[in-house]
């Protein structure tokens, strides 16, 4: 048995109590690959900005000031 990143069917789960629709097959790969990138994004964005204000590494002010840019980005 191939060992998964996440569990499917915890996701799968999740999304269909929030949505209360059906889903497709593979929707929660979808959905957990838009995760990722988010993350990745994030943490780019939180770097950048840690490096411009003098910060040694990112802290909690970095991301707070990135995170509704990124999320705009990723918004549907």
């Amino acid at each position: 048995m191939a060992q998964t990143l996440y569990p499917r069917g915890t996701v799968k789960k999740i999304v269909k109590a929030h949505a209360r629709k059906p889903l497709s097959r593979n929707a929660d790969i979808l959905i957990f690959l838009n995760y990722a990138l988010f993350m990745q994004d994030l943490i780019k964005e939180a770097s950048i900005a840690s490096k411009q204000a003098g910060e040694r590494g990112i802290s909690a002010k970095s991301v707070k000031k990135v995170r509704e840019g990124c999320l705009r980005k990723f918004m549907g």
